[in-house]
Parts: C-alpha cells; sequence; structure tokens
C-alpha cells in the first residue's frame, strides 16, 4: 500500500526519483498514465494490469467508459526504474500535468499520484473543509 507525501524534484532531463520506500515494489515495472485533476498514476505493473483488466470489463456500447479508456490507456507509458529508483516521465505526461522541478508524490492505496507542488498545494486546501464534512457521507461507518 502506498501511503504519505513526499516531495522529490524532476531532474532537468525529466527524471523522477521515487521515494526510496517504495522504490522495491516498483523495481520490476511501472505505468505512470494520466490521473485526474491533472494529476499523474503510477501503478505497479501488476496492479496496472488489474485496472486494465477491470476496464476490459466494462461495456464497450457505453460511450463514457470508451471515452474514459480512451484516456486513461493512451497516455500510459510503461517504465522501468534504474539502478538509483529514477524513470523518465514522458513529456507529454509532464505537460498535462504541468510538472516542472517542483512535485509533490503522494501515496493513493494501490498507486501513486504525482502532482504540480503548487497545484497540489491549492487543491489540498480547497478540499479539506470538505473532507472534514464529508467523512461519514463518503465512507458510512469508517469513524
Amino acid at each position: 500500500m502506498f501511503l504519505g507525501t513526499h516531495t522529490p524534484r524532476l531532474d532537468e532531463k525529466g527524471r523522477l526519483f521515487l521515494p526510496a520506500k517504495y522504490r522495491e515494489r516498483l523495481a520490476a515495472g511501472l505505468v505512470v498514465t494520466r490521473g485526474q485533476e491533472r494529476s499523474l498514476y503510477i501503478f505497479p505493473m501488476d496492479e496496472f494490469v488489474a485496472v486494465a483488466e477491470q476496464m476490459r470489463q466494462a461495456p464497450t456500447t457505453s460511450r463514457a467508459a470508451r471515452d474514459y479508456m480512451r484516456v486513461f490507456l493512451s497516455g500510459a507509458s510503461d517504465e522501468i526504474p534504474d539502478k538509483q529508483g529514477r524513470f523518465t516521465i514522458p513529456a507529454a505526461l509532464r505537460q498535462y500535468a504541468g510538472l516542472d522541478r517542483e512535485v509533490t508524490v503522494i501515496g493513493a492505496g494501490s498507486r501513486l499520484e504525482v502532482w504540480d507542488t503548487a497545484v497540489w498545494n491549492d487543491y489540498l486546501a480547497a478540499t479539506e473543509q470538505s473532507y472534514a464534512d464529508t467523512a461519514e457521507e463518503v465512507i458510512p461507518g469508517l469513524f
């Protein structure tokens, strides 16, 4: 499970240094793709395969399902981190997420999310109160 918030930097070649605690889980390969709210999602390869299989179960007669799969899968790039735990985020994905040097990597359970740090801080500030207000409604019985 991926947890926590980390603030690595992209290097001049667009490479991301994975937080050390995640490197072993991602060493065999990962997939980076478009996320939501202009973030990127990073999945371990096996988790991405499971997500893609779930998508295959969606009816192709559903336009919304087709649209979602097209955007999600067309941006996907399979990568293998080097020995220092870094991999290149393709230019198109860096552009999609507005990434420059300062990035924030958050653990989101089965995946990591990569955000431009300023965008993440704005998002968090805008959603913290609704998070506090709706915890019981979103996941009944959680607390």
